[in-house]
């Protein structure tokens, strides 16, 4: 594999521009089978700082993965939520909490956190929500409205973004942890699932092909992250699981799932559901962010 140096991409300061040649090589040697790391171990041979030459290698990657995308009838890909992670660390500060990082999944984006949320939080939340619990509803993607669905079977209701302070909370913990505005999240979902209740497996985003996606996506664009969190501890059932990577992550008190969508397309690979809960029941709530602010 020839050398990043031969491209005059030498680096010896701190920053270093991205030229053309650069990238011609970056997509070259990957496309020749050379893997990531073979990549950064060849830049910092040349001169590299490796952190500079992660950054390099992201950007230019995830430019080229993304033009192919759209080469194949792909929408276009956005900026998503993204928890810093790149020091592996195993607790991440968001203010008032340290969140722990217990599972980290790059394709699709996932990372399973624990201890976002306190016992005493989530009785808190359940009971704030109790009186509001209906039939749940979701997305009506053909006029943009609401409907009740039968792939859903559970009861739930909406907090407004700020409504109490216990949401208020929560919702700056959310907003610190994943990177992304507090202002660019929908109103905190609560759902409760009984004995026999699912969500079969679906994906957030909004299709482009159907009708009422324009007009949902005026409300803040579209969604690209989830947030699942979960608030008591079913007897049996309940995971979330995401089938095109055989994973199911099991509902802990406490405890939440993230997963990010840079493109509304199934290459993300973020089809997910909620498993029937065997015995007992399951609380949760969802956060869903947007790409600009939700109003």
């Amino acid at each position: 594999m020839p050398s990043p140096s031969s491209a005059k991409t030498r680096a010896s300061a701190s920053q270093q521009p991205i030229t053309p040649e650069l990238r011609q090589w970056i997509i070259a040697q990957a496309q020749a089978g050379h893997t990531a790391p073979t990549l950064l171990k060849s830049m910092t041979e040349s001169g590299w700082k490796e952190d500079v030459a992660v950054n390099a290698l992201e950007a230019v990657l995830r430019d080229h993965l993304n033009a192919v995308a759209v080469q194949n009838g792909e929408p276009e890909g956005t900026p998503v939520p993204e928890p810093q992670l790149d020091d592996s660390p195993l607790f991440i500060d968001v203010g008032d909490r340290q969140v722990e990082v217990l599972l980290e999944v790059a394709h699709p984006r996932i990372v399973l956190f624990g201890n976002l949320l306190s016992r005493e939080e989530c009785e808190a939340l359940m009971a704030a929500a109790t009186p509001r619990m209906a039939r749940s509803k979701t997305v009506e993607t053909q006029t943009g409205g609401e409907e009740v669905n039968e792939s859903r079977t559970s009861e739930g209701m909406f907090f407004q973004r700020g409504e109490n302070e216990i949401v208020k909370k929560l919702e700056a913990r959310i907003a610190r942890l994943v990177n992304w505005p507090l202002e660019n999240g929908e109103g905190l979902q609560i759902l409760r699932y009984g004995p026999g209740a699912e969500y079969k497996p679906h994906y957030d985003f909004f299709d482009p092909g159907e009708p009422g996606t324009a007009t949902i996506v005026k409300r803040g664009g579209q969604r690209v992250g989830t947030l699942v969190i979960y608030l008591n501890n079913p007897v049996k059932g309940g995971g979330t699981v995401f089938p095109d990577i055989h994973l199911e992550v099991g509902p802990r008190q406490g405890n939440a799932v993230f997963f990010s969508y840079e493109r509304p397309h199934a290459s993300t690979k973020t089809l997910h559901g909620g498993s029937p809960v065997v015995e007992g029941e399951k609380w949760i709530a969802t956060k869903w962010l947007r790409q600009g602010e939700f109003v």
